[in-house]
């Protein structure tokens, strides 16, 4: 078996690993998939965490203890979901999206979970809309366009609180992070997203990197202290 898995490609082994994982814990339910239908339907990018990212950003809430969330980066709102799911019923997340079509999409979703409740969803350029909130957030999630990493970073700083936890997502761009001559603006405001947690003496941070059914990247976190 190791050596059919050693010829084979890479990706696909990936893709079926994560295809266990779901199967064998119980990652997805009926209305996680027609989350992911709606926004295929919709035309939204495939871009979404994966069930099994989706499950470790909700153990992240709950192991944190969060009532108040913040996400920058909505999509169809399936990582929006995920973390919703983990809230305490008196918690809430905020969680901000430019595009109003994907945002009609994520709206839709959240009434299909049930959670529209718990759910504030805010319209328009995350950098207009976070000098509107008051913090503190308990975990900040940060999936957004990546040059604008930096301005993110200072906004969760602002609205955070020892013990906040925050998270980059896509920061590994198939190992372009270490290139630091890249002309990818992608992987300049990842490379600034490592910079940042890892110089700020606020913080203590690690990144991770995944490989799965969303091919090769990776997460970088950190804890306020």
């Amino acid at each position: 078996m190791s050596r059919m898995i050693q010829e084979a490609d890479q990706e696909t082994v990936w893709a079926e690993v994560d295809a266990y994982l779901g199967r064998e814990l119980h990652l997805t339910d009926p209305v996680l998939e027609a989350v992911l239908v709606a926004n295929a339907a919709a035309g939204l990018p495939a871009i979404d965490v994966s069930p099994a990212q989706g499950q470790m950003l909700a153990l992240f809430v709950a192991m944190a203890k969060a009532e108040r969330i913040l996400e920058i980066g909505t999509l169809g709102g399936f990582s929006t979901i995920c973390m919703a799911r983990a809230l305490p019923e008196t918690g809430r997340i905020v969680t901000i999206e430019r595009e109003s079509v994907h945002a009609e999409v994520a709206r839709a979703n959240f009434e299909r979970a049930g959670l529209q409740d718990r759910i504030d969803l805010r319209v328009g350029a995350a950098l207009d809309v976070l000098p509107d909130l008051e913090g503190p957030f308990d975990l900040v999630f940060i999936d957004a366009d990546k040059p604008s990493n930096p301005f993110y970073f200072e906004w969760a700083m602002r609205l955070s609180t020892p013990g906040t936890v925050i998270i980059f997502d896509n920061v590994i761009r198939k190992g372009a992070v270490v290139d630091e001559a890249s002309l990818d603006a992608n992987v300049q405001g990842a490379r600034a997203a490592i910079r940042l947690l890892g110089s700020d003496p606020r913080l203590k941070a690690t990144a991770l990197q995944t490989v799965g059914s969303k091919g090769w990247d990776g997460f970088a976190l950190a804890v306020v202290a």
